[in-house]
């Protein structure tokens, strides 16, 4: 179909221009420049209509994405530096005071069990703490 179109637009431009080989030639020039308008043209629309999706990532990334990076650094520099004595909270909301910390694993001190000597240790991992409130001085 696309070589019928091609030999139709060829005997169009050869009957307008009068002789073959000058409407050939004609219609060339005419087609390259064109081609070279409308690429000009197509870029800057396509760059236009890609703009304001452009503009929306952008405005996602300095609003919701670089902030909450932040935060995760921030939150990553709490736990390193967290040391025995200090009070956290759990992903799971569980409150407590950090009583050791042995690799990967805190251990938390929750409450009394019983009587007063008797503590309630849990062992989470170091993943497991939301916010680190820091007792100890630096």
């Amino acid at each position: 179909m696309f070589g019928f179109v091609k030999a139709l637009a060829a005997d169009s431009v050869a009957v307008v221009g009068g002789s073959a080989a000058a409407g050939a030639a004609e219609g060339t020039a005419a087609g390259a420049a064109g081609a070279a308008a409308g690429g000009a043209g197509g870029i800057v629309a396509m760059i236009g209509s890609m703009l304001p999706m452009i503009l929306v990532i952008a405005l996602l990334y300095f609003v919701m994405i670089r902030p909450q990076r932040k935060k995760e650094k921030e939150l990553k520099a709490q736990i390193d530096a967290m040391q025995v004595g200090d009070k956290v909270v759990t992903i799971g909301g569980i409150c407590g005071k950090v009583s050791r910390i042995k690799d990967d694993y805190v251990f938390i001190e929750t409450g009394n069990v019983g009587t007063p000597n008797e503590k309630s240790v849990l062992k989470f991992e170091r993943s497991a703490i939301k916010a680190v409130e820091t007792i100890h001085d630096a």
